[in-house]
């Protein structure tokens, strides 16, 4: 290892210092610090593995029962029929071990269940992570005796998008959830009773742009839509209301302004309302 000079001064005979796996004085000799730590990259190379040197594994993640931290068995052909059913056999077995108790059990499962919808709805990893860790807390506080699994795993992923103020209304994930909307509004109410999750009022503003990309509307219409908003915020028109309706009204209320060809049914249908909402909203955002 080459060595580097250091700038400080030898404690004994303040001589020069020289730094290596040592540090000692060049005039004196005295070692003044040692460093054994290998400060070299974490990997290694293999005669039969020159392209993937990395041996660190995977990281960490929330999104497994176990972390990530449990050790696969991996395949190869180029071994005999029978080693290869011995090995099948010792896979089989380390996964029933894996799965020690009925809880890591329904947390594979669920989990499972969370990646699904985050994946089908498009939603970032840190949604998934959060999810896992909501529905391993609901876990801990034994919220699950006589619900459904796969409710819960739907309603974690709703409550963290309403605590991450990502715009999923109830009805999307339900549509991609293998629980009912029920289930899933059953075991939210719980969610939220129980562990009090930081949930406020939605704002509609959150589902503007998404809604506007949806029914490909100008972005003078998006800001417009905006504006109308903030005014039924102020004039207290988004109180009781749906909020992914409320936001369509207000894009409807912009485009018709604007003259951009919109109709009702298309706008109710994206936020998963009806056309009377729509229009009674519509009329009361107009009527100053």
């Amino acid at each position: 290892m080459s060595q580097v000079q250091s700038k400080a001064a030898c404690p004994e005979c303040s001589g020069r210092l020289e730094a290596g796996e040592e540090t000692f004085c060049s005039d004196c000799g005295l070692v003044v610090a040692e460093d054994y730590l290998d400060r070299g990259p974490e990997w290694r190379s293999f005669s039969d593995d020159s392209e993937n040197r990395e041996r660190t594994g995977a990281p960490l993640t929330r999104a497994r029962h176990d972390r990530g931290l449990s050790t696969e068995i991996g395949r190869s052909r180029d071994l005999s029929s029978k080693k290869r059913r011995r090995l099948a056999r010792m896979r089989r077995q380390h996964n029933r071990a894996r799965i020690s108790s009925k809880a890591d059990r329904n947390r594979v499962y669920a989990f499972t269940e969370i990646r699904r919808l985050v994946s089908s709805l498009g939603l970032p990893q840190s949604i998934r992570d959060q999810a896992c860790v909501l529905f391993e807390s609901a876990q801990s506080a034994d919220l699950l005796r006589g619900r459904s699994l796969e409710g819960f795993a739907a309603a974690s992923v709703y409550a963290v998008c309403r605590t991450a103020a990502v715009s999923r209304t109830v009805g999307e994930i339900a549509d991609v959830a293998r629980a009912s909307e029920a289930e899933l509004k059953a075991a939210y109410d719980a969610l939220n009773r129980e562990l009090g999750l930081p949930t406020g009022p939605i704002d509609p503003a959150e589902y503007i742009g998404r809604f506007a990309s949806q029914l490909d509307v100008p972005k003078t219409v998006e800001a417009r839509a905006r504006e109308f908003v903030t005014e039924g915020r102020e004039r207290g028109l988004i109180n009781g209301r749906n909020p992914s309706g409320f936001a369509t009204t207000c894009l409807y209320a912009a485009a018709i302004e604007a003259d951009h060809d919109l109709t009702q049914r298309e706008a109710a249908d994206v936020a998963g309302v009806t056309p009377v909402t729509l229009r009674t909203a519509y009329y009361d955002l107009i009527e100053e």
